[in-house]
């Protein structure tokens, strides 16, 4: 049986990174509130099922994609049941041949393993290397669930303190899409 945690309100009392510490430092410099589990380690979106149970929401899909010869990087976040075909994506954006950057990229980049992408990434990616892309639908849910920069701490945030707090804060600019 897969382990998720009571429902906390604060943040964990010791980090596993850097970034989960800087993620909670953050929400509470923003004043975004927030809902959050412990879990076993979630990898996959099926592993993510429970979760969203507890939360009461839907875990958003965050996939870490490039270009072919990776001078380009998006953060793609959508939802979890929308297959990803890499093509919808290109033309929707109007770039060349995309696929999944190499997971040495995302420690190096966002600060995280495969299965804990996140948008809060954001936060250390001040150079904006990093294209924030959103599925629109995304955009249509009132609560964003997402890692916390890792594979066992997920959370539950209102999708509008998401675009309308934090990303002003790291000065990223979303692009939506629809795929």
């Amino acid at each position: 049986m897969f382990y998720v945690s009571e429902i906390q309100r604060e943040a964990p009392c010791h980090f596993q990174t850097s970034l989960q510490e800087k993620v909670y430092e953050i929400l509470e410099k923003l004043q975004i509130p927030f809902e959050r589990v412990d879990t076993d380690e979630a990898i996959t979106m099926d592993d993510c099922v429970a979760i969203d149970e507890k939360l009461n929401m839907k875990m958003v899909k965050t996939l870490f994609l490039c270009n072919r010869q990776q001078t380009e990087f998006y953060l793609f976040i959508t939802v979890a049941s929308k297959p990803f075909r890499s093509k919808d994506f290109s033309n929707a954006l109007n770039v060349a041949r995309i696929s999944f950057a190499p997971a040495e990229q995302m420690d190096t980049m966002l600060g995280t393993k495969v299965g804990a992408a996140t948008v809060f990434s954001s936060l250390i990616d001040t150079e904006n290397k990093v294209k924030i892309v959103f599925d629109k639908e995304v955009l249509r849910e009132e609560w964003y669930g997402c890692s916390d920069g890792t594979t066992t701490g997920y959370m539950k945030v209102r999708t509008e303190d998401i675009y309308q707090k934090l990303l002003p804060y790291t000065k990223h600019i979303a692009v939506m899409v629809e795929v």
